[in-house]
């Protein structure tokens, strides 16, 4: 949840790039207030991590502070259930498909199992909270979908009554095929974190800085790796769970939405938004999993 709390300007950052609603305003970076470039763009690796800054300023000059933290009231709500179904799914998992199909023993193929069907339960029970996220962070002050909220979960709750009334209970499951096909990145996640906590296991039981720094390290290349193969799914499903303009529906599905996005933006946009994605995940990823380990090891 404090991951959540400091992150989240990254997070409001990237699905706005996912998103084609913010196209034109956000991936030319440098934009004065009268819509005029003010700074030409860029196109080189580190230049992306400097335009996710730019893009956080403009947030806050033109929509306050307050939108840096948009769709913040979800996340807290979604990441203890997500989480918890995610760790105790993969790790009792592993245990049960070890038992009953390979004598006891880990390997590979028990990881990818566990983490394969830890994806697709979290996935299932929390979309609708990260479809309420999406369409808060795809709001913006002028033109917002509710009413101005009095509080992060006051936003949420007329958010979910609005795509009740328009939408119905399907509403909340849109973006759910591509959250399937982004089980693959918690899958290469969890596999590629074992493979490198073996690798780091001389530093178990030693302590200190190089004991933490082997499980910081093991967790956050897992996820950089896992995100960097898998991302686009991650664009696909913002696609898919964007409001509707005009009372119609662009995104209808997993292939269509690949397709129209490549054929009007190119390929390059199936990784908008990837460096905000890296800033906020990356460090999350590395606690977590940390806080994760320290507590089997000693609690």
């Amino acid at each position: 949840m404090c991951g959540a709390i400091v992150t989240s300007p990254f997070d409001v950052v990237k699905t706005r790039l996912q998103s084609d609603l913010f196209r034109e305003k956000h991936t030319t970076i440098g934009l004065a207030g009268n819509g005029t470039v003010a700074i030409p763009r860029r196109v080189n690796l580190l230049w992306h991590f400097v335009e996710t800054t730019h893009i956080i300023r403009d947030i806050y000059r033109e929509e306050s502070l307050r939108a840096l933290f948009k769709g913040l009231g979800p996340t807290l709500v979604g990441v203890i259930p997500a989480r918890s179904i995610n760790f105790f799914t993969y790790g009792n998992g592993k245990q049960i498909i070890a038992n009953h199909f390979n004598h006891g023993e880990e390997n590979t193929l028990v990881h990818l199992s566990a983490a394969a069907c830890a994806g697709v339960a979290t996935g299932t029970a929390t979309n609708p909270i990260w479809v309420v996220k999406t369409r808060l962070q795809l709001a913006t002050n002028n033109k917002p979908p509710i009413p101005a909220p009095r509080s992060m979960f006051g936003g949420s709750l007329q958010m979910i009554k609005q795509i009740a009334r328009e939408e119905g209970i399907r509403g909340f499951y849109k973006g759910l095929s591509a959250s399937y096909l982004g089980v693959t990145e918690g899958t290469i996640q969890w596999v590629l974190y074992e493979k490198l906590k073996r690798l780091t296991k001389d530093t178990e039981g030693k302590g200190g800085v190089l004991e933490w720094f082997g499980m910081l390290g093991s967790a956050g290349t897992a996820k950089c790796v896992a995100t960097l193969i898998t991302y686009p799914h991650e664009v696909i499903r913002t696609r898919l769970r964007q409001p509707m303009v005009n009372g119609k529906v662009k995104y209808t599905g997993l292939a269509q939405t690949l397709r129209l996005v490549i054929a009007e933006e190119g390929t390059r946009a199936l990784y908008g938004g990837l460096s905000a994605h890296l800033m906020r995940v990356i460090p999350n990823a590395a606690v977590m999993y940390s806080i994760y380990e320290a507590i089997l090891r000693w609690a």
